[in-house]
């Protein structure tokens, strides 16, 4: 992809659409033109409850499945805690079927724990619960007839097939910020991916603890993924270019539009190129680009302007 380019480059998938309407065209349009311009992977996210229109991440992946014929496709992140693990198993092995064995799972705790009820989840003890449903999804891909003993989740040789294209199953990265879930990133993931809300110094620091934890582990760090979301908008006029990111953290997080100034990468092409080399610098080995707004215009500039002078 783009070349020599010696980062690996994924697009997230129109999802959230604010203040448009959910368009269809545009995500059909979006997905396939990424493959073509060679971006590695497309990537969704879960927001089940908001006001801002937001698609479920598994459906629509399976839309886009339908769409692409080569580029890999990613959740950042199912908030495995809300979610049966059981049913979830059956969802991404389908899903692994549908595009050839792309998938990866990205997964995470997940905040707003004031809504898990709405989903039959715990609001305590998610820690154990989160873990415990990685424990059940990888013993219904791994095992002929399932056995796990938990607290949550017993299987007593259930068997669930067909078992996922990738053996022994689909990549499982790791999503949070918080030092005990990087070390966990270390010990039962694939990768793990650095949150979009955090900036380049936080995910420096986060990458070093990661890092240390991996070599604790005696993990390769060539067969570790550590990745982070960008969210970016690349344009001339960089007050305008702030305020439609403000604009977005605002509708989308409900936070302070600060926030975004803080985490995001706004500026000309040049400028975005320093800003995303330094991110590369601090530790990613994949950027997961996040256009806010005006998507396709963003993704062609990103692949013409920007993505071709990144330094690693």
């Amino acid at each position: 992809m783009f070349g020599n380019q010696p980062i690996r480059i994924g697009m997230t998938v129109p999802q959230i659409f604010y203040p448009e309407q959910v368009d269809t065209t545009l995500i059909s349009s979006f997905v396939t033109r990424a493959e073509t311009l060679g971006f590695e992977s497309l990537w969704v996210q879960e927001r089940i409850i908001g006001g801002v229109d937001s698609l479920e991440p598994i459906n629509l992946l399976s839309y886009v499945s339908a769409l692409t014929q080569t580029i890999k496709l990613g959740t950042s992140v199912l908030v495995a805690s809300t979610r049966n693990p059981i049913m979830l198993a059956k969802e991404l092995t389908t899903l692994d079927h549908l595009s050839d064995g792309r998938l990866i799972v990205g997964i995470g705790l997940g905040g707003r724990v004031e809504q898990y009820h709405l989903f039959g989840a715990p609001s305590e003890h998610r820690v154990r619960f989160f873990m415990e449903s990685i424990r059940v999804l990888k013993s219904l891909w791994e095992q002929p007839e399932a056995h796990f003993p938990g607290s949550y989740w017993e299987l007593g040789g259930e068997q669930m097939n067909p078992k996922p294209v990738q053996t022994p199953h689909p990549p499982i990265w790791i999503g949070g910020i918080h030092p005990n879930v990087l070390r966990r990133s270390a010990k039962y993931g694939d990768g793990w991916m650095g949150n979009g809300n955090s900036s380049t110094s936080q995910f420096r620091s986060q990458a070093e603890i990661l890092t240390q934890a991996l070599e604790e582990e005696g993990r390769d760090l060539h067969n570790f993924q550590i990745s982070k979301r960008v969210y970016i908008g690349v344009d001339n006029d960089e007050i305008k270019a702030k305020r439609r990111m403000a604009d977005y953290f605002s509708n989308h997080y409900g936070v302070n539009p600060e926030r975004a100034r803080e985490v995001s990468i706004t500026g000309n092409a040049e400028q975005c190129v320093d800003l995303l080399s330094d991110v590369i610098h601090a530790g990613a080995q994949m950027l997961m680009l996040n256009p806010a707004y005006d998507y396709l215009e963003q993704m062609e500039i990103l692949a013409e302007e920007v993505i071709p002078k990144l330094t690693s």
